[in-house]
């Protein structure tokens, strides 16, 4: 793919994020589980086994994508296809008729909570401790306001990709108590083509969709692609959060000054 030879990793992740959400679709939409009840849908040859074709090419050429980010795990899935090595130029030569594929195994493992506590550093609380779970929580909160002495180099801050963006359109997301769905307008690229991002924000109880849409915002955006139930979301507006004297606890979109325009770096 010419995004990774450009090195232009979050682009390629976000295109094979778009391709997985259409094998997705595809899947939801045939829902071989119910063919599998049909006798004459899932004979030998009939429709369920047209789609798992379709279903299991689409899984092969979607891990050739992810391959040069996570390559032990598409070796395994190379071994549950029963494919051999894949590479760029296997891409358009399918499984072939007859081909078989060996028994599934378990690719990857869910996260828990408790994984996520250690990688933080936070000490695991057994749950029947849990209210002296929340009030460590609570205890953690009332510190946001104390500025870290941990410091960073200039070349971590660097890394950071911060952008001006207009938020061009912003809409409720049925389902989510406290998202908002925010189509940012990025400016142009330099062939002058429109660039806009799809960012899930946890902003809902502070603003409402129709007072958001023309603002200024700050978005990160070179963080990773991150597939929500909801959607994908690319990238992140910044936002600052606390209380304000007399007005309680609220949420604070960072915007920059008038005269910025949608695309420029924060720098």
């Amino acid at each position: 793919m010419n995004a990774y030879e450009d090195r232009e990793f979050g682009k390629a992740l976000r295109m094979v994020m778009s391709l997985a959400d259409i094998a997705n679709k595809y899947v939801d939409k045939e829902a071989p589980w119910d063919l599998a009840k049909d006798a004459d849908q899932s004979k030998p040859g009939g429709r369920l086994h047209q789609v798992c074709t379709t279903a299991l090419e689409m899984f092969r050429a979607l891990s050739l994508f992810l391959k040069p980010v996570l390559p032990t795990t598409v070796e395994h899935a190379e071994a549950f296809l029963n494919i051999g090595r894949q590479d760029w130029a296997t891409l358009e030569h399918d499984m072939g008729p007859g081909h078989r594929i060996n028994p599934y195994p378990r690719l990857l493992n869910r996260v828990d909570e408790r994984q996520l506590d250690a990688l933080f550093g936070i000490e695991s609380v057994p749950q029947a401790n849990a209210p002296q779970r929340h009030a460590e929580k609570q205890q953690h909160a009332t510190k946001e306001h104390v500025v870290s002495e941990a410091t960073i180099s200039i070349d971590d801050f660097n890394k950071l990709d911060l952008r001006v963006a207009k938020i061009a359109k912003a809409e409720h997301v049925e389902g989510a108590d406290k998202l908002l769905k925010l189509t940012l307008d990025l400016g142009a690229d330099a062939a002058g083509a429109p660039q806009t991002r799809t960012v899930f924000a946890g902003i809902k109880s502070a603003y409402a969709p129709e007072a958001l849409e023309g603002q200024l915002a700050v978005v990160v955006a070179n963080l990773a692609p991150r597939k929500m139930k909801f959607g994908v979301s690319e990238g992140m507006v910044l936002a600052a959060s606390g209380e304000r004297a007399g007005e309680g606890p609220g949420i604070f979109l960072i915007a920059p000054g008038s005269g910025a325009l949608p695309g420029m770096r924060v720098k």
